[in-house]
């Protein structure tokens, strides 16, 4: 089992890079943003919803916040402290011009996937730490919606429709991780009813922490070259 976890990390180290710098808004996508001008609902939801759901960062956030929770009710909760911090900040970047480094804004939510999976296996708690764990979703919430927005900002959208189409960018967003969120709960209903979630969930948080500290790390790195 051991040698398992250990070849499953070392897969994630080796395969994670390339996604770290591959994650944005980019080909025809991009093209299709930069060429809009006017009021484009239904693309720009589109677009969103693609976001969201090819966002392994934002993804693997959300796997670690429901890893343990076990009532619809609290994964309701903290989804929507999640989607308020993030929207917040997805909106209020783009259409105020809120900036931020691309690169440090990716390793910290590096940092909040590996924070999630330390506070799953009990870290904190073993410090002798309490936290509040929604204010902790919250607060990232913020970060990962800063973070979309950068990929956003890389870009030259025209101010003509801008407010309306982040509105329909942004429901896209929520729809997307709605749908993710979805089978992600059914997924883990499923992993949970088997005797092997008991035995792994502590390598799988370990993996997971491992991501992210991954990711932290190659965005630290792309700062410090560019």
């Amino acid at each position: 089992m051991k040698r398992r976890w250990a070849g499953l990390a070392w897969l994630t180290i080796i395969l994670l890079p390339s996604l770290a710098f591959a994650h944005g808004v980019a080909g025809k996508d991009a093209s299709y943003l930069q060429q809009v001008d006017g009021v484009r609902l239904i693309p720009f939801l589109y677009l969103g919803a693609k976001h969201m759901v090819t966002g392994y960062d934002h993804l693997l956030f959300l796997a670690g916040v429901i890893f343990f929770l076990y009532r619809l009710r609290d994964v309701a909760l903290y989804a929507s402290l999640f989607a308020l911090g993030h929207s917040l900040t997805l909106m209020g970047s783009v259409l105020l011009g809120w900036r931020a480094n691309a690169h440090l804004v990716d390793a910290v939510i590096g940092l909040s996937v590996a924070y999630k999976a330390y506070e799953n296996i009990g870290g904190f708690k073993a410090l002798g730490i309490t936290l509040d764990g929604r204010l902790a979703v919250l607060g990232f919430g913020l970060v990962h919606g800063l973070g979309l927005a950068t990929k956003l900002q890389e870009l030259s959208l025209s101010p003509n429709g801008l407010a309306l189409n982040m509105v329909g960018f942004n429901v896209g967003v929520e729809l997307g991780q709605l749908a993710a969120l979805t089978l992600m709960v059914l997924l883990f209903a499923l992993w949970r009813s088997t005797p092997s979630f008991e035995r792994s969930a502590r390598g799988a948080n370990l993996l997971l922490m491992t991501a992210g500290f991954v990711l932290c790390g190659y965005q630290l790195a792309g700062y410090w070259i560019t």
